[in-house]
């Protein structure tokens, strides 16, 4: 077997989701290639020849790859994919949209987000909002995956030595271009890679009060800062900060939910966290029962007086 693993970048730096990819495909076997494709994007080959257990490195660099379009790279993914038994990608916006083009294509089913590989051909991925687990076996003779980057620890970004072989690009399809992109700016970690994470929910009130509120103790840990999707609809942050089954999943060593009642579509997107701290007034709040340490107060009140503890 010879596994293909579609690069997740930004040109210039390889992004830890890649590294959480290429964990599940070592746990298939064989042989693991990374595909790296974009625009001037020489130095993040070379950064993917490094990770630990890759063999060979593919590199497509063209201009119409500079902004990861689905069409573009799935075609060119089409163009590598007889030589693979697998294909797989993080579960990211660019991997969900790549992957299933992918494997329409080539006529094929695709198993999404997967927390566990058992073998070549079965694997095990979540269903009814995480609440079970789904064990799947494709007899496809190409699988086309995407990779629950919570359910496998990253592998090594150094110790390999990968040969880094520059492929053909293919033809820019033509069929959509990119009219502007607004990225959010911080001076916090990213989200999805944070290994400390403040999320805040309804109980908050205010985009105003979830600033004052949440912003000093995120400040005091280095952490991230999250929302649950009713904090969101509510307009008190933007979407890119929703953790759950909409939003980001993240897996942190430390989740802090303040002001969230615990709705299954939320704890689909962090449960897996290494520790969980909830604060609420509510002891009936479905949080606590997934939570590792439980406080049942005003939250505008203990958090304030955590922060003067830190």
């Amino acid at each position: 077997m010879t596994v293909l693993v579609l690069a997740e970048h930004d040109n210039a730096q390889l992004k830890p989701a890649t590294l959480n990819a290429v964990a599940a495909a070592l746990r298939i076997g064989g042989e693991i290639h990374v595909l790296v494709a974009g625009s001037g994007c020489q130095a993040v080959a070379a950064q993917a020849a490094a990770i630990a257990g890759v063999a060979r490195v593919k590199l497509a660099d063209a201009p119409h790859y500079a902004e990861f379009t689905a069409e573009n790279q799935a075609a060119l993914i089409v163009s590598q994919a007889a030589a693979y038994s697998h294909i797989l990608a993080p579960s990211t916006s660019n991997g969900k949209n790549t992957l299933p083009r992918v494997a329409a294509l080539l006529d094929v089913a695709q198993i999404s987000d997967i927390v566990a590989v058992v073998d070549g051909d079965t694997f095990v991925r979540p269903i009814y909002a995480g609440n079970a687990l789904a064990t799947v076996k494709s007899a496809d003779a190409t699988k086309i995956v995407t990779v629950r980057t919570t359910g496998f620890d990253a592998v090594s970004a150094t110790g390999g030595s990968a040969s880094i072989e520059t492929i053909a690009s293919t033809a820019d399809s033509g069929q959509v271009s990119l009219v502007g992109r607004e990225i959010a700016k911080s001076e916090r970690p990213e989200l999805t890679a944070a290994k400390i994470v403040v999320s805040g929910g309804r109980g908050l009130g205010s985009g105003e009060n979830y600033l004052q509120v949440l912003g000093p103790l995120a400040d005091k840990l280095g952490a991230a800062m999250g929302a649950s999707r009713a904090a969101v609809d509510a307009g008190f942050i933007p979407n890119d900060y929703q953790v759950g089954q909409t939003g980001k999943i993240v897996a942190p060593q430390l989740y802090i939910a303040v002001g969230i009642s615990g709705a299954i579509q939320h704890l689909a997107g962090m449960k897996d966290s290494k520790v969980i701290v909830a604060i609420n007034k509510d002891p009936d709040a479905p949080i606590f029962q997934v939570a590792d340490y439980g406080l049942v107060a005003d939250l505008f009140q203990a958090v304030p007086e955590l922060v003067a503890a830190i």
